[in-house]
């Protein structure tokens, strides 16, 4: 009887990565927080933050919109993926529109509101989304993504009472509910995160001592959500507890200690 063929066994399934926004005011820690995410680290410094932080990570070439694409969708080996700023690759996507999308009528276009009431902010959505299919892409071979973002105060309709005010991404966020990136990142992350100063309000004064906390629930100072985490944090410098808390590939109770 002859011996069966020796077949060799299927490549084993990479589990997908976790998608991860993480958003705060300037200089709160973000930059540094996300240099601790596990793995080897693809590191997109859009805002140059890398530098002035003293953080030893090379940050990879790109300086607009078509070779940030470009230059994710050529990855391989690699474990995380950290954009640095969400907001100023929007700005990117803005400028890629304004120089590839023509208006319907032939007029020039110099700034997103030359196209029409509303219609810019419609291309620039459509722009935008493309990139999260690339982000998907490497997702789904195992690379976690962390998108950071900068932080705005929005006002919050509110059916059971009066409208407040809370943080949320700084990302386009029409008026109309239509061709938001905002709710668009929201809905896709599996996790969105606030950092905030601690601030205790008293007699109409504010005092606070530096201390920050992570916010990973929705909150009435903060949009936020998470599939993993359902209380806050305190942020520590130097911790990478966040990542393992959020269950990043490649994350480990060591890395948090």
């Amino acid at each position: 009887m002859s011996k069966p063929p020796n077949i060799a066994p299927p490549p084993p399934i990479a589990k997908p990565g976790k998608r991860i926004g993480m958003y705060g005011t300037g200089g709160i820690g973000k930059t540094s927080l996300a240099a601790r995410a596990p793995g080897r680290i693809a590191f997109y410094d859009l805002d140059e933050s890398l530098d002035a932080l003293e953080i030893p990570i090379a940050p990879r070439p790109v300086t607009n919109w078509a070779e940030l694409r470009a230059d994710i969708q050529s990855l391989r080996d690699v474990d995380t993926i950290v954009i640095d700023r969400g907001t100023r690759a929007e700005e990117w996507a803005v400028a890629h529109t304004i120089a590839t999308v023509p208006h319907e009528k032939g007029f020039a276009i110099k700034r997103i509101e030359d196209y029409g009431f509303g219609k810019g902010y419609q291309h620039v959505f459509d722009t935008f989304l493309p990139l999260l299919a690339d982000l998907d892409t490497q997702r789904r071979r195992g690379c976690n993504v962390i998108l950071v973002m900068h932080d705005c105060m929005a006002n919050v309709p509110n059916p059971q009472g009066d409208d407040y005010i809370r943080y949320e991404p700084r990302l386009q966020n029409p008026t109309s509910g239509k061709a938001s990136i905002r709710a668009r990142i929201k809905e896709w992350v599996d996790s969105l995160v606030f950092i905030g100063f601690d601030v205790d309000v008293k007699n109409n004064r504010a005092k606070g001592s530096g201390t920050r906390t992570i916010y990973p629930v929705e909150m009435p100072h903060c949009m936020a959500k998470s599939r993993n985490m359902r209380d806050a944090i305190e942020y520590v410098d130097g911790s990478a507890e966040l990542w393992t808390l959020l269950k990043l590939n490649g994350a480990t109770a060591q890395e948090g200690e």
